[in-house]
């Protein structure tokens, strides 16, 4: 027979999923996942350096664009996991600050994963333009590249920005398409807005979409 986990163990996926609880309203389902796979002060290390500056980029970036952003990394490269919980967060986002639904849903969204880059591409790009946010295209289009591997050479502050993205979701998406971890919720402050989560759905079963 084997033993749970050990307490060190136990005690990082605490630590972690407190972050989460304390940052967007619940515990990740991922982080027993990633204490797992790279052990538990790897984990935390990982997170003390690729956190602040994710969030730095939420700051910089907003949250419409960069969850828009993660949702591109996460579906080249196949994560269900992250793909719904960013793509989660961008529609309450959008929705909260455009007041109306995006053309995709978080659910169509996910049925990307799996696609070839350039569909990928089209699909995103194309809801996009018909929502009228065609300034967030050349960003989706630039993270894309530096996701398969064009161009790494980032030099302006923004790509600076893409290519941590894409780095810190290698990792994010590696772990959770090796654990095949169920979606969750928002990952951002926004999922404690339950009014608003309130809202979206009925609208989602209003549209049918």
């Amino acid at each position: 027979m084997t033993g749970g986990p050990s307490p060190s163990r136990r005690v990082a996926t605490a630590v972690l999923e407190g972050a989460g609880t304390r940052l967007w309203g619940f515990p990740p389902q991922l982080m027993a996942p990633i204490v797992r796979e790279l052990g538990p002060l790897r984990a935390l290390g990982w997170f003390v350096r690729n956190m602040p500056r994710y969030e730095r980029t939420l700051a910089a970036l907003g949250g419409l664009r960069t969850h828009l952003l993660c949702v591109a990394i996460s579906l080249i490269n196949g994560c269900p996991y992250c793909t719904y919980g960013h793509a989660y967060a961008f529609q309450l986002i959008h929705l909260h600050e455009r007041g109306c639904l995006f053309p995709l849903g978080e659910r169509a969204m996910g049925e990307l994963c799996g696609l070839a880059p350039a569909s990928i591409r089209h699909e995103l790009v194309d809801a996009l333009r018909r929502a009228g946010l065609e300034a967030e295209v050349p960003a989706v289009e630039r993270v894309i590249e530096l996701s398969i591997g064009h161009g790494l050479r980032p030099t302006a502050p923004n790509d600076v920005r893409l290519a941590h993205l894409v780095r810190m979701f290698a990792v994010l998406n590696s772990v959770g398409i090796k654990s095949r971890t169920a979606p969750d919720e928002a990952h951002d402050p926004i999922n404690k807005n339950s009014a608003l989560k309130q809202l979206y759905a009925g609208l989602r079963a209003a549209t049918g979409t």
